[in-house]
């Protein structure tokens, strides 16, 4: 166990890489299945998640080889087992995201029930009933779902919720099914048309990825292909805070503007200053009041609720007041607790929260509860006097990498030590 200190009242200054996208890695390395040869995957982020990923597909049979300049060359060619181990699901709700490629391609697998961040319910039935239209049966226990199909046949099928495994996994479910498959209210997320695109790349004829309705034509076989994945909008959102929180200047580089759009009209209406090129994005909040701001979480191209948190610190040292709406996830305020240790003044009632902001905030001992709220309370410590102890730092590895050092390198003062 280890936990992160951090001296507050540093201002960040200075320009970092941005890591690549864990949610686009992690359905891509599933993606691996449905492929008849190796595949040769960049940019991927050094994160607990996606050693948990690895480590499943190893179990499963696939070859794994690092090449010194960081790709990583996957084969799953010699699966040999379709189960998907109880002890690495729980861990991580994702790994459901090879239930879609096993019954592809061997018409059927053993997926343990998923586990993941606590940040309310999200369940797969959407990926089952989408299965089950297709021509899966379907059974269930107390641990593991069992999926097994002769035959996968093309349907029309309307997700009931936006879902974006959902969309993954039926997506991936599609490719060598004979005729037309179309799927309707998908997730449009920018991880999802990168799914795409890689399959696309190996011989999929996948439409409308990034768009509500997606349609697959079956193809017979996916060759290999070499693949950098997606930048971490997320954590280069996180980033671009942790620089306003800090009343900084930070420039975040190898990154798409466009898809972090929703939040830089958040940043800006909130009285920083934002410059964009073609693959970097600046924040300048040296001499910027920061007033609060009111905002709603959807799922993209709204506001992601994987920001919410971050922002919601940022907005408990600003001028009046802030109404946040948690419209994704039922769950999702659990680190308020532990801002208000910090000075924080927040007022919870079902799924708002009222913010109203205090001059600073003050270094306390606090815990994380989930990856996201893990941020929050990482920016919160920047700026919070004396010492920031946060504890339950295994939340925060699995979505950044190297976080200490990242934000060492802007000027921030930040060691992780063991615990006893």
């Amino acid at each position: 166990m280890e936990r992160l200190i951090i001296k507050g009242g540093k201002q960040l200054q200075g320009e970092i890489n941005c890591s690549g996208a864990k949610n686009s890695g992690l359905p891509i390395l599933a993606a691996s299945i449905l492929i008849n040869d190796s595949v040769l995957i960049g940019n991927l982020p050094h994160l607990k998640d996606i050693s948990t990923m690895l480590e499943l597909l190893n179990s499963m049979g696939t070859d794994i080889c690092f090449h010194e300049n960081g790709d990583i060359e996957v084969d799953s060619t010699k699966i040999h087992t379709l189960e998907a181990r109880y002890d690495l699901v729980k861990t991580m709700r994702a790994s459901v995201l090879v239930m879609g490629p096993l019954v592809a391609k061997y018409g059927k697998a053993k997926i343990s029930q998923p586990g993941g961040c606590n940040i309310g319910a999200r369940p797969i039935n959407f990926h089952l009933q989408g299965l089950e239209k297709m021509g899966a049966q379907i059974k269930s226990d107390d641990k593991f779902i069992y999926i097994e199909a002769k035959k996968l046949l093309p349907v029309e099928f309307k997700f009931p919720n936006v879902s974006v495994t959902g969309t993954e996994n039926l997506m991936m479910a599609s490719v060598f099914v004979e005729g037309k498959t179309t799927l309707k209210n998908c997730a449009k997320e920018p991880e999802v048309e990168d799914l795409a695109n890689f399959l696309n790349s190996c011989g999929a004829k996948i439409e409308g990825a990034g768009s509500s309705i997606i349609s697959i034509e079956g193809v017979d076989i996916l060759k290999k292909t070499h693949w950098e994945v997606l930048f971490d909008r997320i954590e280069a959102g996180t980033y671009l805070v942790a620089g306003a929180i800090t009343k900084g200047k930070v420039k975040i580089n190898k990154i798409i503007p466009e898809k972090l759009k929703c939040l830089i009209i958040s940043l800006e209406k909130m009285g920083f200053k934002i410059f964009c090129s073609e693959n970097s994005i600046e924040i300048d909040a040296r001499t910027a009041t920061i007033k609060c701001q009111d905002f709603s979480t959807d799922p993209y191209p709204g506001f992601p609720t994987d920001m919410q948190a971050q922002l919601m610190a940022l907005n408990c040292i600003g001028e009046g007041s802030a109404l946040i709406t948690e419209q994704v996830f039922e769950n999702r305020f659990q680190h308020v607790k532990e801002l208000r240790k910090m000075g924080a003044n927040i007022t919870l009632e079902k799924n708002f929260a009222v913010i109203k902001g205090v001059p600073n905030l003050v270094g306390s001992e606090v815990t994380a509860s989930d990856l996201r709220a893990s941020a929050s309370l990482v920016l919160a410590g920047l700026i919070g006097k004396n010492r920031t102890k946060i504890n339950e730092i295994h939340h925060i590895d699995r979505g950044y990498e190297c976080i200490e050092e990242k934000l060492n390198k802007l000027g921030a003062e930040i060691i992780r030590e063991p615990l006893a």
